[in-house]
């Protein structure tokens, strides 16, 4: 693990009261390094031209541009929230590489740490709206230019500005050999440099089986910091005498562009939908100590060095677990809209809070905020709210801002 532990919630801050209990290791949770001068996030992947279509592709009409990434739609949340991000990918020397450069550009996120494929395109995925509820997302990424990713792109982009934070997700290392090369070596690079490091797990069927992500993921427990993941994707990072996932077994594929939702994904998801209670509430003792729960996969994943595991529920919300308990956020009311992008604003806002040395309580309720605000707008990231703007979900329906 990378990253300073801190006892209790936070910098300066009490365990919450009556806290869940795990047991092991004393309280302590990571933090982000204080290091003045460094950026605060660094991320990279493939991010694609997006083509959305109002109805079915095969009845042609007209479709809207954009770009569509993981890491790239976390970076955009992020620096709408006010943070430094830096992203580095492979796009290629043509318009669409252009586009997604610009884009993000656009959008303050420093992108000098790209790299520019002559001999590979630019990734390209279509959506297409079948039902209000079903979204089919048809990827043409196959040799793209952001699946030959080079691990000496990263190397020479983490180095020019080594991060605070590290994000990653399991989405990179599927593509290409040459991809997960790259993850790898930024992982060391985190470690080297003293950056912690977050990973969203983000299982794609379409890329590998559930028996090649866990061999991968697993692996890299140890460089972990902050994990990231759906209930059904845990088992893809316990340990093989734990939960293993075989072969084409596992979480079904999301079928969103990156965003770790699926195509019947709602606003529940990533801990924005239906309200739950109003207010946190803290796991049952019972669901600890049941073997098969939640808290008994973190339980295992905190062995191995995580220092925080997060775990998006759906409409259940969201819950954190530590080595010095547990805390459960219900989700967010909105009214859904689109869906894609969930998962990534739930990242953005959780990474957001852990910057500004937020406990566990206030890195998921910015957490469930962000991908809230996801839900509420078309596209994958273009609905993610600045600062100034996490309190209007808040506001009463009808409400005008003068």
């Amino acid at each position: 693990m990378t990253g300073q532990p801190v006892s209790g919630g936070g910098p300066g801050e009490e365990p919450h009261a009556g806290a869940a209990p795990l047991p092991g290791p004393a309280p302590g949770r990571p933090r982000v390094p204080r290091r003045p001068g460094r950026p605060d996030v660094f991320t990279f992947g493939e991010t694609m031209v997006a083509l959305r279509g109002s109805g079915p592709l095969k009845l042609g009409g007209t479709m809207r541009v954009s770009v569509a990434g993981a890491e790239s739609n976390v970076a955009i949340g992020l620096a709408r929230l006010g943070h430094d991000v830096r992203w580095a990918g492979a796009v290629g020397d043509d318009e669409a590489g252009q586009l997604v450069l610009r884009t993000l550009r656009a959008e303050g996120v420093e992108v000098s740490g790209a790299a520019t494929d002559p001999d590979a395109p630019t990734g390209l995925l279509l959506f297409e709206r079948r039902l209000p509820e079903v979204t089919r997302v048809h990827y043409y990424r196959a040799g793209s230019a952001g699946s030959r990713l080079a691990a000496d792109t990263v190397d020479r982009a983490f180095r020019a500005a080594p991060p605070r934070v590290l994000h990653l997700t399991g989405i990179t290392p599927a593509l290409s050999p040459a991809a997960r090369a790259a993850a790898l070596r930024a992982l060391q690079l985190a470690r080297e440099h003293g950056s912690l490091v977050c990973l969203d797990v983000n299982f794609r069927a379409r890329l590998w089986t559930a028996g090649e992500a866990a061999a991968v993921l697993r692996e890299w427990m140890p460089f972990v910091d902050v994990l990231i993941a759906s209930d059904d994707e845990l088992p893809l990072c316990l340990p093989e005498d734990g939960d293993e996932a075989e072969d084409g077994d596992g979480p079904e594929e999301g079928n969103g562009p990156e965003d770790g939702d699926g195509p019947e994904a709602t606003a529940a998801a990533s801990g924005a939908g239906p309200a739950g209670p109003t207010a946190d509430s803290l796991a049952s003792p019972d669901s600890l100590a049941s073997p098969g729960s939640l808290a008994s996969q973190a339980r295992a994943l905190l062995d191995l060095g995580v220092g925080e595991v997060v775990v998006k529920l759906g409409a259940a919300g969201a819950t954190a677990f530590t080595c010095g308990g547990s805390l459960h956020q219900p989700a967010r009311a909105v009214r859904a809209v689109d869906a894609v992008g969930a998962g990534d604003a739930f990242v953005a806002g959780y990474l957001s809070a852990l910057l500004d040395g937020e406990g566990p309580a206030g890195c998921l309720e910015r957490a469930v905020t962000t991908g809230a605000f996801a839900v509420a707008s078309p596209g994958d990231w273009e609905g993610a709210p600045t600062r100034a703007e996490l309190g209007m979900l808040g506001a009463p329906p009808g409400t005008v801002v003068r």
